[in-house]
């Protein structure tokens, strides 16, 4: 019981202190107006300020055009990763750590080196069956192991 005595208390001392005395006048509001429209930008500041920001917003071309580049690094990035697993998914080729694959709208790009005329054949072979390419382009070089001598 006292704690809510002591609680009411409280209340009724703390609801004045944030309460306002009075309501400010015609004129003081009207001086408030005044005060608060000297801070803001003029009309012609205001259309500065929105030419500024349209000068570096980008036209709907440009967004278009971006929305392009994303979609078409996405789709390479997406193409080279298939090439690369179908490589890394072939029982001779799964080693081939040293075949680097690039792709630009379809176009495969192999490069490396690998042991044999044959595997660079079988790695241009596994690239043309991948969903999505259009065409391989074998830059691959054949250079034998060397053999290490102790």
């Amino acid at each position: 019981m006292k704690t809510i005595i002591a609680a009411a208390v409280a209340a009724a001392f703390a609801v004045p202190a944030f309460a306002q005395t009075s309501t400010p006048s015609a004129q003081e509001r009207a001086e408030n107006r005044e005060k608060v429209q000297d801070k803001l930008p003029g009309s012609s500041e205001r259309a500065q300020n929105r030419e500024k920001v349209n000068e570096k917003l980008p036209t709907a071309d440009e967004r278009a055009k971006n929305r392009d580049k994303v979609s078409t690094g996405a789709s390479n990035a997406a193409l080279t990763t298939k090439v690369k697993s179908a490589l890394a998914k072939d029982s001779g080729m799964g080693t081939m750590t040293s075949i680097d694959v690039d792709s630009d709208k379809g176009v495969v790009t192999l490069k490396g080196k690998v042991d044999t005329a044959e595997a660079k054949k079988k790695a241009e072979a596994i690239a043309k069956k991948v969903d999505g390419v259009k065409s391989v382009k074998n830059q691959l070089r054949v250079e034998a192991k060397k053999d290490k001598q102790s």
